[in-house]
Parts: structure tokens; C-alpha cells; sequence
């Protein structure tokens, strides 16, 4: 159990989340810590984000801190990330985890729905990622980078219509395989994971009848929880997976097999 413990555990690092004030991200957050990893939440909702980090301070004991940050505004990252190391000392883990969804055919959809979708789903990845990598590969410093992506940019989601959500998803995916290949050489890994359908904050409003439809269609016939990611994650940014990289794990559930 020693060598388990100290394989996945996070230890002395500490970790940025983008997204994490509520949702998947707070979940994650909450069990990184636990794991061992002092804990940094970016999320556009500021006073929620500043809520979640006492939280997580409180019931684990590790350092925390957030900032009020938008995803799709560059600058605003590169600022949050540099008082953020301030704060920190060294961060040497992210989960990219912002994103949101649009559920709407695309013939009615607006160019600037489109824009917004893919502006956080896939710049906003792309941006703290590229920040944080420079961040990385400028101090000499291996790390971990795990971006959210989704089976959405595996399959086709129905009966909801979201082609841009589809589409930054499947984005997300290969820009992981890019960054991969490209900072493999600083040892920095950069996998993703794919979730399927989980009952969040957000889904909890989803029409009833497209809820019972998710859970049928999937092989072990339910949602799944936000807590069933953590495992993938932890492995991710962990020691335990270190000759892994621009991999994409996929969490579903099974719906993904058929």
C-alpha cells in the first residue's frame, strides 16, 4: 500500500484549475487535494471560485488560492497565472477544465454562439495551456498537464444538438496529441480525459426525458458521478503516469463502445 500511496500521490505540488468552482471541476479539486496537492481555482465566477479554495483549505489543510479569471481573455490568464506562482511558490500541475455548452441546431445557431462555444471550449484550453507550458519549459520545471475534453469529440451526441460543443471538444483531443509531442522533450506530459455523460450541477436541469435517454443508451445503464473522475485524473498528473503522454481517457460508462 506504501508503494500505491507514494506512486499517486500529489505531495508538495500544487495544481491550477481552470473551471473548478463548482461542477467536475470542484469535485476534482477537493480529491487533489486530498491527494495531496495544494490547490490553485481559476473559474469566471469569482466570489464562487475565493468560496470553493476556503472550502478545500478547511477540509483538507492544504494551501489554496484563486482568481477571478475569463478563459478567453489571454491576458487576463497570463496575470492570474503570474500572481498565482507569486502566491504558490511553484505550480507544477493544470487540469484545463473550463468549458460550456450550447445545445442548438446549427441552422439556427448565430456566428456568435458558434465563436463563444469554441472560444472557451478549445482557445481557452489553448491558452492556458500555451501559458503554462511557456511557464514549464522557462523555469526547467516537469510537469503535468490534464485537459477535460468529452466523447463528444468522439461521437455524435443525440437527441441534443451542440455541433460547436462537438466540435472544441474533438479540438481539445488532438491539441493534447500536439502539445504531447511537442513538450515531451521538456518532460512535460499532456493527456486528456473524455468524459461521457456525468449528473452534474448543470445536467440536474437537463430535460428529464433526454437524462432517462443518456442512461439507456449507456452500457451500464446510468450517469455517471463526478467523483468517478478523480481516479483518471490523479493517475494523469501523477508520478504513477509518467511514460504517459497524449493519451485520451475515456470515461463513459461504455457509451462510446457501441
Amino acid at each position: 500500500m506504501q508503494i500505491l500511496t507514494e506512486l499517486f500521490s500529489l505531495k508538495g505540488k500544487a495544481v491550477l484549475i481552470t473551471g473548478g468552482a463548482r461542477g467536475i471541476g470542484k469535485t476534482v479539486a477537493e480529491s487533489l487535494a486530498e491527494a495531496g496537492a495544494n490547490v490553485v481555482i481559476f473559474d469566471i465566477n469569482g466570489e464562487q471560485a475565493e468560496e470553493t479554495a476556503k472550502e478545500i483549505a478547511e477540509k483538507t489543510g492544504r494551501r489554496t488560492f484563486s482568481q477571478e479569471v475569463d478563459v478567453t481573455d489571454y491576458q487576463a490568464i497570463q496575470r492570474a497565472l503570474e500572481r498565482s506562482i507569486y502566491e504558490m511558490g511553484s505550480i507544477e500541475l493544470l487540469l484545463n477544465n473550463a468549458g460550456i455548452v450550447i445545445q442548438k441546431p446549427v441552422i439556427e445557431s448565430t456566428p456568435e454562439e458558434w465563436n463563444r462555444v469554441i472560444d472557451v471550449n478549445l482557445n481557452g484550453v489553448y491558452y492556458a495551456a500555451q501559458l503554462f507550458g511557456k511557464y514549464l519549459v522557462q523555469n526547467q520545471i516537469k510537469g503535468s498537464i490534464v485537459n477535460t475534453a468529452s466523447m463528444s469529440g468522439i461521437i455524435v451526441n443525440y437527441p441534443q444538438l451542440q455541433a460547436s460543443y462537438n466540435t472544441s471538444k474533438a479540438g481539445v483531443t488532438h491539441l493534447t496529441k500536439s502539445l504531447a509531442y511537442e513538450w515531451a522533450q521538456y518532460g512535460i506530459r499532456v493527456n486528456c480525459i473524455s468524459p461521457g455523460y456525468m449528473f452534474t450541477e448543470l445536467t440536474a436541469f437537463v430535460r428529464e426525458d433526454w437524462q432517462e435517454q443518456w442512461a439507456t443508451w449507456t452500457p451500464m445503464k446510468r450517469l455517471g458521478d463526478p467523483a468517478e473522475l478523480v481516479g483518471a485524473v490523479i493517475y494523469l498528473l501523477s508520478d504513477a503516469a509518467s511514460f504517459t503522454t497524449g493519451s485520451e481517457l475515456v470515461i463513459d460508462g461504455g457509451f462510446t463502445i457501441i
